[in-house]
């Protein structure tokens, strides 16, 4: 072998070693994984490399949705699938109260299936920094958004999840994705 073909093997070498954690990692992930990260990928790329964007679902508000309604909304999914709300962060309100100004509406809150949530941290102690379960409502000059993280990243592209906690984390996932749609609507 002649000192190029050498360096070439060298440089090479780091890639084909984490090309092959690549493969370790493909094999254990759920189905449909590839498709996920494309989507990840391909909002990343789109939104010029925001990654809040890529890892995020949202939903504009209809017109003539108020907040109350939205928040009617998210009460009856939860009341419905056996979510807790956990606790909400009413960002403008705070800010005016610091400030003396009026504020743009910002306000986050929290639901919890304690069991599956206890259920997924010890599949992986790592999802701890993803609970609660956050669904934020956010004025914008175009009127109301709601915003919620792309839960399919976690049921999609991580490893396989246990047979048992795999339908109730999909429960979870679905009981979000409803809140976003019917929040957006103010359906209740």
């Amino acid at each position: 072998m002649t000192f190029p073909s050498l360096r070439l093997l060298a440089a090479a070498a780091p890639l084909l070693l984490s090309a092959c954690g690549t493969f370790n990692a493909a094999a254990r992930a759920e189905d449909g994984a590839g498709a996920e990260l494309a989507h990840v990928w391909g909002r990343w790329a789109d939104s010029g490399g925001d990654i809040a964007v890529a890892v995020t679902w949202e939903r504009k508000v209809d017109a003539g949705v108020t907040v109350a309604e939205i928040e009617d909304a998210f009460a009856s999914v939860a009341a419905e699938e056996n979510l807790k709300m956990v606790g909400s962060l009413p960002l403008s309100a705070e800010l005016q109260a610091r400030s003396g100004q009026p504020q743009k509406f910002l306000k986050v809150y929290s639901y919890c299936d304690p069991e599956t949530a206890r259920a997924m941290v010890d599949f992986s102690p790592h999802m701890a920094a993803f609970l609660p379960c956050r669904i934020t409502v956010l004025e914008k000059d175009d009127g109301l958004w709601i915003y919620t993280m792309n839960m399919d990243m976690l049921t999609s592209m991580g490893r396989k999840l246990p047979p048992e906690l795999r339908p109730r984390v999909m429960r979870v996932r679905d009981a979000i994705r409803k809140m976003l749609e019917r929040g957006a609507r103010g359906e209740f």
